[in-house]
């Protein structure tokens, strides 16, 4: 949804907080991009950013930890053709803007300055996808630790068995704005919050852990009686589920994988190999391969940076580009890849809203936003009925993937052992070990109960991290290998 008052309502916002006060406007910011850019250079943008982050953390019934912290800088970039040139400074003054501009510049080629026309500003368009609230003033400290003296008390009540609760909430309130050489201005202002429960329960001399939350781009108000019931009910069934769990078998086998959450494998041996770069340079197992089968039929993967409120969300990405709902694989076939504006540039396309950064002391490039896959019509139960002997992953905990030959290793944090259509009992160190491009071919059914996860995944790429959703149906994958300890 495009919103031009909450568009121009942002750019004031941004203004305010990252120009105003140091005596810069969007005149000058032109005139160092024209400095840049009378080099010679394709392509120059600057980036300014103010972030105010919050933390508390609570273990034993009392608060361990409490942070707050303010960082705001600015990072000025030129490329020319493959190469990129960055600086950053955390002093938003012209002297040290200029001074920046100037230092980027000499990626050009020696001899090629020249004059350039300084484009005229231009306020780009943009989504409205969550409130420019500041989520770090919506509870004040005494609610903030009230909140997660609830969540240990909730947990402790649930079940005897429950001996140790870790409970830990953040906020953050983020501005951006950001400025091309093409004239283009635009802004943004992303709240995010998140709260995590983890809870230990002991049952004869056994510990198991388990863990839960959740958060999105809103107030600290979303975390309601209801929404932190349910946490604590995931975290503690998870725990006292594991006190049970038998050693997990190994072998090839039909392997059937929960909604929501264990998506991440999707997104780590599949969408970080369907992200430009990786491409643009044939290291991805997807290179060169758009328009053919990639995947079985009904496989539709999507990256989607406009869902309302989504951790992996965002009104425009961080080169000022409004995010798009991209179809990268649809009914099995490779459609497309996620770009930012380099390597859309340099493969002949348009970009498609992913140029990300984890902040402005770092360069942009493609990532994922929301990454999940569209839902089938077979029903989670009929998709486990259909098991003769294999292994139910309802929920994932860490992995790793090899990018250039999509090759994962990922552990199943809840895993059932089923027979006969019928789950048996809990396994506990089941893996998955696999190949997302191959693991794609053997996907046999696809459930109707597609669901995103509950707000908590951070994806790294290269030193950065930065916040992602990820989401898929119940999914039945034929002969993936599992690793137990049976």
């Amino acid at each position: 949804m495009i919103n031009q008052a909450s568009t121009q309502s942002r750019l004031s916002t941004a203004q305010a907080s990252l120009l105003d006060p140091f005596g810069l406007t969007p005149a000058l910011l032109q005139r160092a991009l024209g400095e840049i850019m009378a080099r010679g250079v394709d392509d120059a943008d600057l980036y300014f950013q103010t972030t105010r982050s919050e933390g508390w953390s609570l273990e034993e019934g009392i608060v361990k930890t409490g942070s707050f912290s303010i960082d705001q800088g600015v990072g000025v970039r030129a490329v020319s053709g493959e190469k990129t040139a960055f600086a950053y400074s955390d002093d938003l003054s012209w002297s040290a803007l200029i001074d920046a501009a100037h230092t980027v510049r000499t990626i050009a080629n020696q001899g090629q300055q020249g004059r350039v026309k300084i484009a005229r500003t231009r306020v780009a368009s943009s989504r409205s996808l969550y409130p420019a609230v500041d989520p770090i003033a919506t509870l004040d400290s005494t609610q903030k630790v009230a909140l997660l003296e609830r969540v240990e008390r909730l947990a402790k009540a649930k079940d005897p068995r429950v001996v140790q609760v870790m409970a830990g909430l953040a906020a953050e309130h983020d501005v951006v704005l950001v400025a091309r050489a093409d004239g283009t201005m635009a802004a943004d202002v992303r709240p995010l919050v998140r709260l995590s429960v983890t809870v230990i329960a002991e049952q004869a001399g056994r510990r198991e852990v388990g863990s839960a939350g959740g958060g999105g781009r809103y107030g600290l108000a979303y975390f309601d009686d209801a929404m932190v019931q349910s946490y604590v009910d995931e975290a503690v069934a998870s725990a006292l589920t594991n006190l049970d769990a038998r050693p997990a078998p190994a072998g090839e086998m039909t392997v059937v994988l929960g909604a929501g959450w264990p998506g991440i494998l999707l997104h780590e041996a599949v969408g970080h190999g369907l992200e430009g770069d990786f491409n643009r340079k044939g290291s991805s197992a997807f290179a060169g391969r758009i328009g053919q089968r990639v995947a079985a039929k009904g496989v539709t993967v999507l990256d989607d940076g406009t869902i309302a409120d989504r951790r992996g969300s965002l009104n425009i990405d961080d080169e000022g580009n409004t995010t798009q709902r991209n179809v990268l694989i649809e009914d099995g076939i490779l459609r497309a890849y996620i770009q930012d504006e380099l390597n859309a540039r340099l493969m002949g396309v348009k970009p498609t809203g992913n140029g990300r950064r984890e902040s402005y002391a770092h360069v942009p490039m493609p990532r994922m936003t929301n990454t999940y896959m569209l839902g089938g019509d077979k029903s989670p139960e009929e998709i486990i009925g259909s098991i003769k002997k294999g292994l139910y992953a309802a929920n994932f905990g860490g992995g790793q993937v090899d990018i250039t030959s999509g090759k994962f290793v990922f552990s199943a944090s809840q895993a059932y052992w089923v027979e006969n259509g019928q789950i048996q009992y809990p396994v506990k160190g089941a893996t998955l070990v696999g190949s997302g491009p191959e693991s794609l071919k053997k996907v046999s059914l696809i459930g109707n109960d597609m669901k995103l996860d509950s707000g908590v995944g951070t994806c790294g790429k290269e030193g950065q991290s930065v916040p992602v959703g990820v989401g898929q149906p119940t999914l039945r994958v034929d002969g993936l290998t599992v690793g137990g300890t049976a």
